[in-house]
């Protein structure tokens, strides 16, 4: 008898319960039956196209409601899917596409390549059931006798491709993580029953598409019966958005970055407010947790928290803590393996005691397959278990530093090299150094997340002509020119996460005792060089010392006279830890992106009451303090930003 699959837990939830929500959206609400009628036709359409097992569809559309909709009508056709993130730069994107080789391309968005099309009906569907219309034309496949399309025969196996999505590339180009089928099963039912996902449940989903937790918010939720909640694009919520939309759709779990997530509990805590009533279950993960504000949510806030450990090479999550954290615990726990997977702390390959530190390894049936087109990279990485009672059993080792606590928790303890998580991603910085110094003008390079937020990254160049170095002990802020100039060849490649955005100049790179960078000096270099562009411009009287404004003078502190300007380049400063910042400063040139755009309008809104409607999409179009100011001078507080529609107008179901 063949194993399960993925489909059939799926089928289950439309036999049984045919007429609930499955998929909402801001444009209609699908049920079970409507979104498989629908993907029926898809996959339909995708089998005649050449889609089938072991190859792969590729996803390019530009909102989240149709990506969920073509993930699972690959599937029905028996292929794998893979989803191409629109934030990639162009020549990133060509190179995914290519590497994929997809047998076909789905997509509308503007980054979807040239052969991508829309299966018919795909606009189509209403709440009440219906497909809204069958895929016609090349490639429509059968239709029942009610003229309904019947889904494609091909059966798939376990072993077949279920996705493949690629990596952050942090120490080279990107890799393509190509996952199994009944890795997909066994991952969506683990995850399932560990959260206790149920009908009523729904899922929104929030995550760039392409990345790994995409497959978490959605597939876990379709075999429970639960519904997935889709935005109506892919951009950014800021953390009024995000409450607001989790209260209108009557969601009830959602999946945050640690520090997307750390975002909206300030946000909350600066309103005196609590989550939404529905709301049951927040789940965060991708970066180190400090354990105090997990405290406080844990005691201000009715939904629990959920804290997560896992990597893409592992079919995303490998481990949950949903316990209440103790008061005198010094890391938040990442919380015992799932149902299927296999976690060992090893030190030179054997397992070490309780409590002692070792490198964490994964095993078990959700590992990958490997490294798409890459052998190499996939033996270095998943290797042969010597410890396992199972025949040609595998463990992939993370390069994780971590300890079994005696509760049994897994506890993250940093990186075994020097790999860093940036908002969720792992980065090698070694890749943006080597980047940064194929510039001439560049001699030593450093890359770091900034000490502050963990959202940012800082680099500091040694120049190679010395006449331009700084005095040693001294870092100079690059101009917003002189940025612009040296990450531009890096825009190109890396994805904006990835591209350092605050840069200084330094004579030397200090070394610890132990030979190393010293980050912490360079640090303070910083730290040093604020502290006395801070003075100045509370004075009005110094000068900008640092690059981002030599030979200007420093605004003087804000007066009355000139509001908002004043209050709005003081907030500029205070978000962006750069007290020099002027006038006309660009904030996405000075550190500025999404994680602190959200900072900066939460605060802007607590200060100017035209700024109640102000939205993310504002500071692209008035990216400075002057023009920004000058907006809200001239709007009234519904006119700063889109306006607060309620459910029926925003295009939402109540």
């Amino acid at each position: 008898m063949d194993a399960p699959d993925v489909l059939d837990l799926w089928d289950l939830r439309v036999r049984h319960q045919p007429d609930a929500p499955a998929l909402v959206t801001p444009d209609r609400v699908l049920t079970h039956r409507s979104v498989d009628r629908l993907t029926d036709a898809w996959a339909a359409s995708l089998a005649g196209r050449g889609a089938g097992p072991g190859r792969l569809v590729g996803l390019a559309f530009a909102d989240p409601g149709r990506t969920v909709l073509g993930m699972l009508a690959a599937l029905k056709a028996g292929a794998g899917f893979t989803v191409l993130d629109d934030r990639l730069p162009a020549a990133a994107r060509d190179s995914l596409v290519r590497r994929t080789a997809a047998a076909v391309w789905l997509g509308d968005g503007a980054h979807a390549p040239a052969a991508a099309y829309v299966p018919d009906g795909a606009a189509g569907g209403a709440a009440d059931g219906t497909a809204g219309g069958a895929a016609t034309g090349e490639g429509a496949g059968a239709a029942d006798a009610g003229g309904r399309p019947v889904r494609p025969p091909a059966r798939a196996a376990g072993h077949d491709v279920a996705y493949v999505l690629f990596t952050s590339g942090s120490t080279g180009q990107p890799k393509g993580t190509l996952i199994e089928r009944d890795s997909l099963r066994r991952f969506a039912a683990a995850v399932a029953e560990r959260l206790e996902l149920a009908a009523g449940d729904r899922w929104l989903q929030v995550a760039s598409l392409g990345f790994d937790v995409l497959i978490e918010e959605v597939f876990p939720a379709l075999v429970a019966g639960a519904a997935v909640v889709c935005r109506a694009d892919t951009r950014a919520l800021d953390a009024e958005e995000l409450h607001t939309m989790m209260a209108r759709t009557g969601t009830t779990v959602v999946e945050l970055s640690t520090q997307y997530w750390l975002e909206y509990a300030r946000w909350l805590d600066a309103r005196g407010l609590t989550t939404p009533p529905g709301l049951r279950l927040v789940v965060v993960g991708g970066e180190r947790m400090d354990p105090r504000p997990y405290r406080e949510w844990q005691a201000r806030q009715p939904a629990q928290l959920a804290h997560v450990y896992g990597l893409t090479e592992c079919t995303v999550s490998s481990t949950f803590y949903t316990g209440l954290l103790p008061a005198d615990a010094g890391e938040v726990p990442l919380g015992t393996p799932l149902r299927d997977v296999e976690i060992s702390v090893r030190r030179d390959g054997r397992p070490v005691p309780q409590g002692e530190s070792g490198e964490i390894h994964i095993g078990g049936p959700l590992l990958a397959r490997g490294f798409l087109d890459d052998d190499a990279a996939t033996a270095r990485r998943f290797v042969p278990d010597p410890l396992s009672a199972v025949p040609g059993a595998r463990v992939y080792t993370t390069g994780d530093l971590g300890r079994i606590d005696a509760d049994g928790n897994l506890v993250f303890l940093g990186r075994l090299d020097d790999q860093v998580k940036i908002r969720g991603h792992r980065l090698e910085p070694a890749r943006v150094e080597r980047a940064l110094c194929e510039d001439p003008s560049v001699e030593q390079a450093v890359v770091f997340p900034d000490p502050a937020t963990g959202t940012v990254l800082w680099a500091f160049t040694v120049p190679a002509d010395p006449e331009r170095a700084p005095l040693p002990g001294e870092a100079v802020r690059l101009t917003a020119a002189e940025r612009d100039a040296l990450v531009a060849p890096l825009e190109e490649q890396l994805p904006d996460w990835a591209v350092p955005r605050v840069l200084y100049r330094v004579s030397v790179l200090p070394k610890n005792p132990h030979g190393k960078i010293d980050k912490r000096r360079l640090s303070d270099w910083a730290t040093a060089t604020a502290t006395v562009m801070n003075a100045a411009a509370a004075t009005g009287t110094g000068t900008a010392a640092t690059g981002t404004g030599a030979g200007r003078t420093v605004p003087g502190a804000p007066g009355p006279g000139g509001e908002p300007l004043s209050t709005v380049l003081g907030l500029f400063r205070e978000v962006l830890g750069a007290p020099e910042l002027g006038p006309d400063d660009d904030f996405f040139e000075h550190g500025g992106q999404s994680l602190l755009a959200m900072r900066l309008l939460a605060r802007l809104r607590e200060f100017l009451p035209s700024a109640a409607g102000l939205r993310a999409s504002a500071l692209l179009r008035c990216p400075t303090p002057r023009l920004l100011a000058g907006a809200l001078a001239t709007a009234g507080p519904r006119e700063a930003g889109p306006r607060q529609a309620g459910p029926q107008e925003a295009g939402l179901p109540r």
